[in-house]
Protein backbone atom coordinates (compact mmCIF):
# COMPACT_ATOMS: atom_id res chain seq x y z
CA UNK A 1 0.00 0.00 0.00
CA UNK A 2 1.23 3.36 -1.05
CA UNK A 3 1.17 6.50 2.09
CA UNK A 4 1.83 10.09 1.50
CA UNK A 5 3.28 12.49 4.06
CA UNK A 6 0.87 14.79 5.34
CA UNK A 7 2.56 15.94 8.59
CA UNK A 8 5.40 15.90 11.30
CA UNK A 9 5.19 15.07 14.68
CA UNK A 10 7.76 18.53 16.29
CA UNK A 11 6.55 18.70 19.62
CA UNK A 12 4.15 18.19 21.87
CA UNK A 13 1.73 20.63 23.24
CA UNK A 14 1.09 20.96 26.60
CA UNK A 15 0.09 17.48 28.98
CA UNK A 16 -3.32 16.19 27.81
CA UNK A 17 -1.74 14.43 25.01
CA UNK A 18 -1.88 17.12 22.05
CA UNK A 19 0.96 17.06 19.60
CA UNK A 20 2.03 20.09 17.17
CA UNK A 21 2.39 19.05 13.89
CA UNK A 22 3.75 20.93 10.60
CA UNK A 23 1.26 20.40 8.05
CA UNK A 24 2.46 19.10 4.53
CA UNK A 25 -0.98 19.12 3.07
CA UNK A 26 -3.06 21.64 1.61
CA UNK A 27 -6.01 19.65 2.79
CA UNK A 28 -5.33 19.39 6.89
CA UNK A 29 -8.25 20.43 8.04
CA UNK A 30 -10.14 16.99 5.79
CA UNK A 31 -6.89 14.84 6.93
CA UNK A 32 -6.92 16.04 10.41
CA UNK A 33 -10.74 15.82 10.97
CA UNK A 34 -11.58 14.12 14.52
CA UNK A 35 -12.33 10.37 13.51
CA UNK A 36 -9.91 10.19 10.54
CA UNK A 37 -7.12 7.41 10.22
CA UNK A 38 -3.83 8.40 9.48
CA UNK A 39 -0.50 6.15 9.75
CA UNK A 40 1.99 6.93 12.14
CA UNK A 41 5.82 6.33 10.82
CA UNK A 42 9.20 6.33 12.76
CA UNK A 43 11.57 8.16 11.93
CA UNK A 44 13.42 5.49 9.92
CA UNK A 45 10.19 5.43 7.91
CA UNK A 46 8.91 2.04 9.29
CA UNK A 47 5.15 1.52 9.59
CA UNK A 48 4.76 2.39 13.25
CA UNK A 49 0.68 1.89 13.45
CA UNK A 50 -2.40 3.28 12.15
CA UNK A 51 -4.09 6.13 14.57
CA UNK A 52 -7.33 7.82 14.81
CA UNK A 53 -7.47 11.32 15.34
CA UNK A 54 -9.90 12.65 18.38
CA UNK A 55 -9.13 16.05 18.25
CA UNK A 56 -7.88 19.37 15.43
CA UNK A 57 -6.94 23.10 16.01
CA UNK A 58 -4.63 25.24 14.65
CA UNK A 59 -2.24 27.33 16.45
CA UNK A 60 0.32 29.67 15.35
CA UNK A 61 1.58 27.65 12.46
CA UNK A 62 0.97 24.37 13.90
CA UNK A 63 -2.13 21.85 13.51
CA UNK A 64 -2.59 20.45 17.01
CA UNK A 65 -3.84 17.40 17.06
CA UNK A 66 -4.59 14.49 19.79
CA UNK A 67 -4.82 10.67 19.02
CA UNK A 68 -8.10 8.79 20.16
CA UNK A 69 -7.30 6.74 23.36
CA UNK A 70 -3.77 8.53 23.78
CA UNK A 71 -4.83 11.56 25.88
CA UNK A 72 -1.52 12.46 28.11
CA UNK A 73 2.00 13.21 27.28
CA UNK A 74 3.47 10.15 28.53
CA UNK A 75 1.48 8.19 25.72
CA UNK A 76 2.72 10.51 22.96
CA UNK A 77 6.06 11.48 23.69
CA UNK A 78 7.98 8.87 21.83
CA UNK A 79 6.13 9.55 18.29
CA UNK A 80 7.96 13.29 18.55
CA UNK A 81 9.81 13.47 14.94
CA UNK A 82 7.36 10.67 13.26
CA UNK A 83 5.53 11.26 10.22
CA UNK A 84 1.56 11.10 9.77
CA UNK A 85 0.85 9.24 6.27
CA UNK A 86 -2.13 9.12 4.63
CA UNK A 87 -3.03 6.03 2.66
CA UNK A 88 -3.39 5.96 -0.91
CA UNK A 89 -6.93 4.50 -0.68
CA UNK A 90 -7.85 7.79 1.79
CA UNK A 91 -7.33 9.86 -1.06
CA UNK A 92 -10.35 12.16 -2.64
CA UNK A 93 -11.03 12.98 -5.96
CA UNK A 94 -10.14 16.71 -6.13
CA UNK A 95 -11.67 19.54 -8.45
CA UNK A 96 -9.84 20.64 -11.89
CA UNK A 97 -7.13 23.04 -11.04
CA UNK A 98 -6.38 21.06 -7.53
CA UNK A 99 -3.52 18.61 -7.03
CA UNK A 100 -1.68 16.38 -4.27
CA UNK A 101 1.55 17.47 -3.09
CA UNK A 102 3.04 13.98 -4.36
CA UNK A 103 1.47 14.35 -8.29
CA UNK A 104 3.10 17.68 -8.58
CA UNK A 105 7.18 16.67 -7.04
CA UNK A 106 9.07 15.26 -9.70
CA UNK A 107 7.68 17.09 -12.40
CA UNK A 108 9.82 18.65 -15.48
CA UNK A 109 9.02 22.63 -15.87
CA UNK A 110 9.19 24.03 -18.97
CA UNK A 111 9.26 27.50 -20.38
CA UNK A 112 8.17 27.07 -24.12
CA UNK A 113 10.47 23.95 -25.28
CA UNK A 114 13.21 24.92 -22.55
CA UNK A 115 13.71 22.34 -19.56
CA UNK A 116 14.18 24.40 -16.34
CA UNK A 117 14.11 21.77 -14.03
CA UNK A 118 11.99 19.39 -12.19
CA UNK A 119 9.65 20.12 -8.71
CA UNK A 120 11.83 19.13 -5.48
CA UNK A 121 9.93 20.77 -2.96
CA UNK A 122 6.15 22.84 -2.47
CA UNK A 123 6.63 25.61 0.40
CA UNK A 124 3.69 27.37 2.06
CA UNK A 125 4.56 30.73 3.24
CA UNK A 126 1.46 32.64 2.79
CA UNK A 127 -1.70 32.74 0.00
CA UNK A 128 -0.24 30.74 -2.22
CA UNK A 129 2.00 27.52 -2.68
CA UNK A 130 5.51 28.37 -3.82
CA UNK A 131 7.07 25.24 -5.79
CA UNK A 132 10.94 24.75 -5.40
CA UNK A 133 12.35 24.02 -9.35
CA UNK A 134 15.93 22.11 -8.82
CA UNK A 135 18.23 23.41 -12.06
CA UNK A 136 21.00 22.20 -13.12
CA UNK A 137 24.04 24.71 -12.32
CA UNK A 138 21.86 27.17 -11.24
CA UNK A 139 20.14 28.10 -7.88
CA UNK A 140 17.08 26.45 -7.13
CA UNK A 141 14.26 28.78 -8.97
CA UNK A 142 11.32 29.88 -6.80
CA UNK A 143 7.99 29.55 -8.43
CA UNK A 144 4.21 30.95 -6.86
CA UNK A 145 1.50 28.76 -7.97
CA UNK A 146 -0.80 31.36 -9.62
CA UNK A 147 -2.08 31.72 -12.40
CA UNK A 148 0.09 33.79 -14.75
CA UNK A 149 3.17 32.31 -13.83
CA UNK A 150 1.82 28.35 -13.85
CA UNK A 151 0.32 27.95 -17.33
CA UNK A 152 -0.50 24.36 -17.60
CA UNK A 153 -0.09 21.08 -15.11
CA UNK A 154 -0.15 17.98 -17.25
CA UNK A 155 0.42 15.05 -14.68
CA UNK A 156 -0.16 12.56 -17.22
CA UNK A 157 2.79 13.30 -18.86
CA UNK A 158 4.48 14.85 -16.11
CA UNK A 159 5.17 18.26 -17.54
CA UNK A 160 4.07 21.70 -16.19
CA UNK A 161 4.05 24.94 -18.48
CA UNK A 162 5.32 28.38 -17.17
CA UNK A 163 6.20 31.63 -18.16
CA UNK A 164 8.24 33.32 -15.63
CA UNK A 165 7.90 37.31 -15.29
CA UNK A 166 10.42 39.87 -15.70
CA UNK A 167 12.84 39.31 -12.19
CA UNK A 168 11.14 36.29 -11.11
CA UNK A 169 14.45 34.72 -12.27
CA UNK A 170 17.63 36.84 -10.80
CA UNK A 171 19.83 34.60 -12.37
CA UNK A 172 19.02 35.77 -16.03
Amino acid sequence: MNYFNVGKIVNTQGLQGEMRVLSVTDFAEERFKKGNQLALFDTKDQFVMNVEIASHRKAKNFDIIKFKGMYHINDIEKYRDFTLKVAEEDLTDLEDGEFYYHEIIGLEVYEGEQLLGTIKEILQPGANDVWVVKRKGKRDLLLPYIPPVVLEVDVANGRVQVEIPEGLDDED
